[in-house]
Protein backbone atom coordinates (compact mmCIF):
# COMPACT_ATOMS: atom_id res chain seq x y z
CA UNK A 1 0.00 0.00 0.00
CA UNK A 2 1.02 3.64 -0.87
CA UNK A 3 1.89 6.31 2.18
CA UNK A 4 3.19 9.71 2.26
CA UNK A 5 5.86 10.64 4.37
CA UNK A 6 7.35 14.17 5.30
CA UNK A 7 11.19 14.24 6.22
CA UNK A 8 10.88 17.03 9.20
CA UNK A 9 14.77 17.59 8.80
CA UNK A 10 17.22 17.62 5.63
CA UNK A 11 19.56 20.59 4.06
CA UNK A 12 19.06 19.83 0.23
CA UNK A 13 21.19 22.75 0.06
CA UNK A 14 24.76 20.75 1.30
CA UNK A 15 26.93 20.61 -1.18
CA UNK A 16 26.75 16.38 -1.33
CA UNK A 17 23.44 16.90 -2.66
CA UNK A 18 22.62 20.33 -4.22
CA UNK A 19 23.86 18.95 -7.92
CA UNK A 20 21.11 16.86 -8.29
CA UNK A 21 17.90 18.19 -6.33
CA UNK A 22 15.73 17.33 -8.95
CA UNK A 23 16.87 13.56 -8.64
CA UNK A 24 16.75 14.06 -4.72
CA UNK A 25 13.36 14.92 -4.77
CA UNK A 26 12.31 12.64 -7.56
CA UNK A 27 14.00 9.53 -5.36
CA UNK A 28 12.44 11.09 -2.34
CA UNK A 29 8.19 11.02 -4.16
CA UNK A 30 9.08 7.47 -5.57
CA UNK A 31 9.49 6.44 -1.75
CA UNK A 32 6.73 8.13 -0.51
CA UNK A 33 8.31 11.46 0.63
CA UNK A 34 6.28 13.88 -0.41
CA UNK A 35 7.47 16.76 1.34
CA UNK A 36 10.54 17.93 3.17
CA UNK A 37 11.88 20.47 5.78
CA UNK A 38 14.99 22.20 4.09
CA UNK A 39 16.98 23.79 7.09
CA UNK A 40 19.99 26.36 6.79
CA UNK A 41 22.49 26.16 8.98
CA UNK A 42 24.67 29.55 8.42
CA UNK A 43 23.73 32.34 7.19
CA UNK A 44 25.77 31.33 3.81
CA UNK A 45 22.78 28.59 3.81
CA UNK A 46 19.77 30.77 3.96
CA UNK A 47 20.03 32.42 -0.15
CA UNK A 48 19.96 28.70 -1.19
CA UNK A 49 17.64 27.46 0.85
CA UNK A 50 15.45 30.29 -0.14
CA UNK A 51 15.62 29.54 -4.12
CA UNK A 52 15.06 25.02 -3.58
CA UNK A 53 12.03 26.61 -1.85
CA UNK A 54 11.12 28.95 -4.56
CA UNK A 55 11.90 26.12 -7.11
CA UNK A 56 10.25 23.55 -5.28
CA UNK A 57 6.92 24.84 -3.52
CA UNK A 58 5.05 22.01 -3.40
CA UNK A 59 7.75 19.43 -2.02
CA UNK A 60 10.45 21.91 -0.13
CA UNK A 61 9.19 24.14 3.33
CA UNK A 62 12.27 26.29 4.30
CA UNK A 63 13.27 26.67 7.57
CA UNK A 64 16.51 29.70 8.29
CA UNK A 65 19.27 29.32 11.70
CA UNK A 66 22.17 29.57 12.52
CA UNK A 67 23.31 26.42 14.23
CA UNK A 68 25.35 25.86 17.17
CA UNK A 69 28.33 25.15 15.21
CA UNK A 70 28.51 28.36 13.81
CA UNK A 71 27.23 30.73 16.32
CA UNK A 72 30.87 32.02 16.35
CA UNK A 73 30.96 32.87 12.65
CA UNK A 74 28.09 35.05 12.61
CA UNK A 75 27.69 38.65 11.12
CA UNK A 76 27.53 41.56 13.29
CA UNK A 77 23.93 41.88 11.11
CA UNK A 78 23.10 38.45 11.50
CA UNK A 79 19.58 38.52 13.31
CA UNK A 80 18.57 41.56 11.19
CA UNK A 81 19.40 39.10 8.21
CA UNK A 82 17.31 36.28 9.62
CA UNK A 83 14.48 38.33 9.99
CA UNK A 84 14.26 39.20 6.64
CA UNK A 85 14.48 35.85 5.32
CA UNK A 86 11.88 34.58 7.58
CA UNK A 87 9.39 37.60 6.50
CA UNK A 88 9.73 36.86 2.98
CA UNK A 89 8.85 33.55 3.52
CA UNK A 90 5.75 33.55 5.44
CA UNK A 91 5.91 29.72 5.64
CA UNK A 92 9.17 28.99 6.75
CA UNK A 93 10.58 27.51 9.92
CA UNK A 94 12.66 28.87 12.53
CA UNK A 95 15.87 26.30 12.45
CA UNK A 96 18.55 24.76 12.52
CA UNK A 97 19.41 26.36 16.01
CA UNK A 98 20.73 24.81 19.32
CA UNK A 99 23.28 23.95 21.69
CA UNK A 100 25.90 21.24 21.62
CA UNK A 101 27.73 20.55 24.57
CA UNK A 102 30.04 18.07 22.46
CA UNK A 103 31.84 20.11 20.33
CA UNK A 104 35.90 20.15 21.43
CA UNK A 105 35.74 23.83 22.10
CA UNK A 106 32.91 25.04 24.10
CA UNK A 107 31.23 28.30 24.28
CA UNK A 108 28.06 27.50 25.99
CA UNK A 109 27.01 31.38 26.75
CA UNK A 110 27.49 32.67 23.70
CA UNK A 111 25.40 29.39 22.04
CA UNK A 112 22.65 30.18 24.59
CA UNK A 113 22.74 34.18 24.03
CA UNK A 114 22.54 33.41 19.74
CA UNK A 115 19.61 31.09 20.84
CA UNK A 116 17.47 32.34 22.95
CA UNK A 117 17.72 35.46 20.46
CA UNK A 118 16.20 32.97 17.99
CA UNK A 119 13.66 31.20 20.09
CA UNK A 120 12.55 34.89 20.63
CA UNK A 121 12.16 35.71 17.21
CA UNK A 122 10.29 32.05 16.35
CA UNK A 123 7.83 33.58 19.27
CA UNK A 124 7.27 37.15 17.70
CA UNK A 125 7.05 35.68 14.84
CA UNK A 126 5.06 32.72 15.25
CA UNK A 127 7.12 30.28 13.96
CA UNK A 128 7.52 26.82 14.12
CA UNK A 129 11.52 25.88 15.53
CA UNK A 130 13.95 22.93 15.16
CA UNK A 131 16.13 22.30 17.37
CA UNK A 132 19.36 20.51 17.79
CA UNK A 133 20.52 19.42 21.22
CA UNK A 134 23.71 17.12 21.86
CA UNK A 135 24.52 16.59 25.51
CA UNK A 136 22.79 19.89 26.33
CA UNK A 137 19.85 18.77 28.04
CA UNK A 138 19.90 20.54 31.12
CA UNK A 139 20.90 24.16 29.14
CA UNK A 140 18.10 23.41 27.09
CA UNK A 141 15.78 22.92 29.73
CA UNK A 142 16.93 26.01 31.76
CA UNK A 143 15.09 28.03 29.12
CA UNK A 144 11.66 26.32 30.07
CA UNK A 145 10.32 29.53 29.68
CA UNK A 146 11.26 30.51 26.58
CA UNK A 147 10.25 27.74 24.97
CA UNK A 148 6.88 27.07 26.32
CA UNK A 149 6.07 30.44 25.13
CA UNK A 150 6.47 29.31 21.72
CA UNK A 151 3.05 29.56 19.19
CA UNK A 152 3.63 26.77 17.42
CA UNK A 153 5.84 24.25 19.81
CA UNK A 154 9.62 23.39 18.81
CA UNK A 155 10.77 19.77 16.92
CA UNK A 156 13.88 18.60 18.41
CA UNK A 157 15.65 17.23 15.85
CA UNK A 158 17.13 13.11 15.76
CA UNK A 159 16.42 12.94 19.21
CA UNK A 160 18.77 11.66 21.70
CA UNK A 161 17.48 12.22 25.02
CA UNK A 162 16.48 9.25 26.12
CA UNK A 163 13.17 7.99 27.26
CA UNK A 164 13.78 9.54 31.25
CA UNK A 165 13.53 13.82 29.19
CA UNK A 166 10.29 13.07 27.24
CA UNK A 167 7.59 13.91 29.64
CA UNK A 168 9.66 17.07 30.97
CA UNK A 169 10.09 18.17 26.91
CA UNK A 170 6.59 17.48 25.77
CA UNK A 171 5.51 19.35 28.62
CA UNK A 172 7.54 22.30 26.77
CA UNK A 173 6.13 22.03 24.03
CA UNK A 174 8.30 19.52 22.28
CA UNK A 175 7.55 17.20 19.24
CA UNK A 176 10.29 14.28 18.94
CA UNK A 177 12.21 13.63 15.54
CA UNK A 178 13.66 10.55 14.98
CA UNK A 179 16.01 10.10 12.10
CA UNK A 180 17.99 7.33 10.16
CA UNK A 181 20.22 6.74 13.92
CA UNK A 182 16.68 4.83 14.82
CA UNK A 183 18.25 1.56 12.40
CA UNK A 184 21.49 1.22 14.22
CA UNK A 185 20.99 -1.66 16.12
CA UNK A 186 22.84 -0.60 18.87
CA UNK A 187 21.42 3.02 19.44
CA UNK A 188 18.20 0.85 22.22
CA UNK A 189 18.09 4.18 23.97
CA UNK A 190 16.57 6.02 20.52
CA UNK A 191 14.53 2.46 20.55
CA UNK A 192 13.17 2.73 23.91
CA UNK A 193 12.26 6.69 23.01
CA UNK A 194 10.52 5.81 19.95
CA UNK A 195 8.67 3.28 21.80
CA UNK A 196 7.19 5.73 24.71
CA UNK A 197 7.51 9.12 22.45
CA UNK A 198 3.46 10.20 22.67
CA UNK A 199 2.12 9.56 19.32
CA UNK A 200 1.04 12.95 18.90
CA UNK A 201 4.59 14.18 19.53
CA UNK A 202 6.34 11.88 16.75
CA UNK A 203 7.92 13.22 13.63
CA UNK A 204 10.19 11.32 11.21
CA UNK A 205 13.30 12.70 9.20
CA UNK A 206 16.62 11.95 7.25
CA UNK A 207 19.10 14.83 8.47
CA UNK A 208 20.17 14.11 4.71
CA UNK A 209 22.97 13.93 3.26
CA UNK A 210 24.06 12.88 7.00
CA UNK A 211 22.76 10.31 8.91
CA UNK A 212 21.78 7.51 6.56
CA UNK A 213 19.81 4.17 7.85
CA UNK A 214 21.56 0.90 8.50
CA UNK A 215 21.91 -0.59 5.14
CA UNK A 216 21.09 2.28 2.67
CA UNK A 217 23.14 2.70 -0.36
CA UNK A 218 26.85 3.32 -0.07
CA UNK A 219 26.95 2.62 3.65
CA UNK A 220 27.86 5.57 6.18
CA UNK A 221 29.42 7.08 4.06
CA UNK A 222 27.78 7.73 0.80
CA UNK A 223 24.79 10.66 1.38
CA UNK A 224 22.04 10.28 2.65
CA UNK A 225 18.87 11.33 0.77
CA UNK A 226 14.78 12.03 1.98
CA UNK A 227 14.45 8.70 0.19
CA UNK A 228 15.66 6.83 2.98
CA UNK A 229 13.07 7.89 5.11
CA UNK A 230 11.49 5.30 4.40
CA UNK A 231 13.48 2.72 6.06
CA UNK A 232 13.40 4.89 9.40
CA UNK A 233 9.40 4.67 8.92
CA UNK A 234 9.89 0.79 8.72
CA UNK A 235 11.74 0.98 12.17
CA UNK A 236 9.58 3.10 13.64
CA UNK A 237 6.62 1.07 13.29
CA UNK A 238 8.21 -2.17 13.96
CA UNK A 239 9.44 -0.46 17.54
CA UNK A 240 5.56 0.66 18.01
CA UNK A 241 4.42 -2.68 17.25
CA UNK A 242 2.15 -0.97 14.09
CA UNK A 243 1.82 -1.05 10.46
CA UNK A 244 4.11 1.04 8.38
CA UNK A 245 1.28 2.66 6.70
CA UNK A 246 -0.75 4.13 9.89
CA UNK A 247 3.00 5.14 11.03
CA UNK A 248 3.68 6.60 7.95
CA UNK A 249 0.06 8.56 8.11
CA UNK A 250 0.84 9.32 12.10
CA UNK A 251 4.02 11.11 11.57
CA UNK A 252 2.47 12.56 8.01
CA UNK A 253 -0.08 14.63 10.11
CA UNK A 254 1.86 15.51 13.06
CA UNK A 255 4.37 17.31 10.65
CA UNK A 256 1.84 19.38 8.63
CA UNK A 257 0.10 20.04 12.01
CA UNK A 258 3.50 21.46 13.17
CA UNK A 259 5.68 22.83 10.72
CA UNK A 260 3.14 24.09 7.56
Amino acid sequence: MAFRLFDAHCHLQDERLADDTAGVLSRARAAGVERVLCCGSREQDWPAVAALARAWPAAVVPAFGLHPWYAHERSAEWLTTLRAFLEAQPNAAVGEIGLDHALPERHDAEQGAVFLAQVRLARELGRPVSVHCRRAWEQLLQSAGELRALPRGFVIHSYSGGPVLLEPLAQLGAVFSFSGTLTWSRNRKAHEACRLAPAERLVLETDAPDLPPAGAAGGRLAPNEPANLRAVAEQAAALRNTAVERLAELTWQNACRCLL
